[in-house]
């Protein structure tokens, strides 16, 4: 049923990669020039690509073991965006190129936590299944 707990975790997943990085700055050059998620083409193409694993398994309800593993794959790019994070934010000399980090550096961190939430309520419905199957 579409109707569960874990594809409202997966919207709000799909709402924080696909439409906030574009409205939160990721950092503030020296310049003083807002960085968004459309100015690099890499993290761009990162988020979006996590906005569609996450509708991806929103459809995907009657296969709670693809849905499964579909988040554990979409996990596995956040944590990807965010190591390209911490890695831009701390490995940077000084100055050169990052002067201050924004409020959308933490948006892989959040939808990794919807995402570890979802997976858990998939994990308890197939337990569930698992359960009333071995009573027939």
């Amino acid at each position: 049923m579409i109707q569960r707990i874990q594809s409202i975790y997966l919207l709000v997943v799909a709402i924080l990669t696909g439409v906030l990085p574009f409205f939160f700055n990721l950092w503030i050059d020296i310049d003083g020039v807002e960085v968004f998620a459309n100015n690099e083409m890499l993290i761009s193409i990162a988020f979006y690509a996590s906005t569609v694993l996450a509708v991806w398994a929103i459809v995907q309800f009657k296969n709670r073991k693809s849905q499964f593993v579909i988040n554990r794959l979409n996990m596995i790019l956040n944590l990807i965006l965010l190591g390209f994070f911490v890695y831009r934010s701390l490995n940077l000399s000084g100055e050169t190129s990052v002067s201050e980090k924004g409020i959308g550096m933490l948006i892989p961190v959040f939808s990794i936590i919807f995402l570890f939430l979802a997976n858990r309520a998939i994990k308890k419905d197939e337990d569930l299944v698992k359960s009333v199957d071995r009573l027939r």
